[in-house]
């Protein structure tokens, strides 16, 4: 895995605070392919990727990825991917 902020041949992953704690806190396996999910956006965010939908509402240009009962939302900006939350699907969108 990629250490935060750094990027292969895409765009930096950068994780908000509250995201890191919340990847640390749920379980590992799920955590690890949530990153997964998250690195491979960064890599190539042109392409389509399975599982990622653009979240209606305000703000525009946010994005959800799911993993199993988890979601991580994060956006597109100056040529980084910013994970802004990450939690439980029935607490992530509050």
């Amino acid at each position: 895995m990629l250490a935060n902020g750094e990027h292969a041949a895409g765009m930096a992953l950068i994780f908000s605070r509250d995201a890191v704690r919340a990847l640390l806190a749920m379980p590992k396996r799920d955590a690890e392919r949530l990153r997964e999910k998250l690195e491979a956006i960064a890599a190539a965010p042109t392409e389509r990727h399975p599982r990622v939908e653009a979240m209606q509402g305000k703000p525009p240009g946010r994005f959800r990825v799911r993993q199993g009962d988890w979601r991580a939302v994060f956006r597109i900006d100056s040529g980084e991917v910013l994970v802004d939350r990450v939690g439980n699907r029935g607490e992530v969108y509050r």
